[in-house]
């Protein structure tokens, strides 16, 4: 019995995954006249409960608010103007508007993002199709590319269209898709993880406060006035079950103790999780017709707070491209994606892995390079130029040219 033919839709831009990466790329070219499709192997009540944590850049609260995303994000996230860098038994604070220029960062939380982003595309009609599944690319070679899927309801359906953005992440179907040795991967994987919570107590700091100690690394963040997120560093391999909440708050307190009497704000935990640490970037960026972006070309370590933002440079590089075609029918600005995307990708992959390997604990650290990375964070909070470099890294580097 033969397989039936799938039935085909046309649009201009077929956007593989609604994740930030997706759903921005789609409004920036809605805004633009350009016509998109978005596919979604998941359910939206899926990619909106998904809790991860975000922290936004300048450029990114920038862009929210231009594309009209930014109204919920501007009254309920948190804006923060500095952290606090905890170590040798202090405190140092890092001010970021005083060292950028006035910039800033919030603390939002990403999938309160996708929700944002989700509700103002389908306020303008968008046409996002969740639950899909059976998802393949085809004729990335040629002028007319094609992505095949099947929707919730069963029916094999084929998007005609003139260009593929892969924003489906690590595990999607875009990277593979691309032949064997068109890709180069460079990969750095780090011997611990991250023990995070969620819990409901009042804050313990009005800013985030990034803490080396012997112990392993610890993160002290703010989800709102009721709901703390904080992170240790762990073995990567440990389990959840092994951490009682009385366990995990006395090593907490162990890592956090400083000299000036502050107290952490304990309280129910409602949620735990390991997450894994990696660096992981794949070039070139593209392939024919098929364009990657977000995390299925980069992954950072949380470290450095630059995952979702990223994602939000990539298609800003790739939305001004594909708009520029459209207009002139030029390629040049599509032709450059990768490499312009990748500038910007090295330096924050860059900026996390010093976060990273400043503050955390690596095993079989002998005493001298413990001592190093003190010597390190008193550096950078000890010299104007040095903190000037991680507040204007940590805000986001500016867009040049675009």
């Amino acid at each position: 019995m033969s397989t039936p033919s799938p039935h085909a839709i046309r649009t201009q831009v077929a956007i593989i995954g609604a994740g930030p990466a997706g759903l921005l790329l789609s409004q920036l070219l809605h805004l633009q006249g350009i016509e998109s499709i978005v596919l979604e192997s998941r359910s939206r009540d899926a990619i909106e409960g998904t809790i991860k944590a975000g922290i936004l850049e300048q450029g990114t609260i920038d862009l929210m608010n231009a594309i009209g995303a930014g109204e919920r994000m501007m009254k309920e996230g948190f804006v923060h103007e500095g952290i606090r860098l905890r170590f040798d038994g202090r405190e140092e604070r890092i001010d970021f508007p005083e060292l950028t220029g006035g910039r800033k960062v919030m603390i939002y939380a990403q999938h309160e993002v996708i929700k944002d982003l989700v509700q103002v595309r389908l306020d303008t009609g968008a046409d996002i199709r969740f639950e899909v599944s059976e998802v393949s690319v085809h004729e990335l070679g040629g002028t007319r590319p094609q992505v095949r899927f099947r929707d919730r309801d069963g029916v094999l359906r084929r998007i005609d269209c003139d260009f593929i953005a892969g924003c489906d992440g690590t595990q999607g179907v875009s990277r593979p898709s691309i032949p064997a040795g068109e890709l180069s991967i460079y990969e750095r994987l780090y011997p611990f993880g991250w023990f995070g919570i969620l819990c409901k107590a009042p804050p313990s700091s009005d800013e985030l406060i990034y803490a080396h100690h012997e112990r392993g690394f610890v993160l002290v963040s703010t989800r709102s006035p009721e709901v703390q997120r904080m992170y240790f560093q762990c073995d990567p391999t440990d389990k959840v079950e092994n951490w009682s909440d009385d366990r995990i708050w006395a090593e907490f307190n162990a890592r956090l103790g400083s000299r000036d009497g502050w107290k952490l704000q304990e309280g129910p935990i409602f949620h735990k999780v390991i997450v894994g640490m990696r660096s992981q970037v794949v070039e070139p960026m593209r392939y024919g017709r098929l364009f990657l972006a977000g995390d299925a070309a980069h992954v950072v370590p949380p470290t450095g707070a630059k995952g979702l933002n990223l994602a939000a440079a990539d298609v800003r590089v790739l939305a001004r491209a594909l708009t520029h075609y459209y207009a002139t029918g030029r390629t040049d600005l599509l032709d450059g994606y990768s490499d312009t995307a990748l500038k910007r990708i090295w330096k924050a992959q860059r900026f996390s892995w010093w976060m990273t390997s400043m503050l955390h604990t690596f095993p079989g650290a002998d005493a001298f390079q413990r001592r190093v990375q003190i010597a390190e964070l008193d550096y950078v909070t000890g010299s104007r130029a040095a903190a000037t470099a991680l507040a204007e890294n940590y805000v986001g580097l500016p867009f040049d040219g675009l």
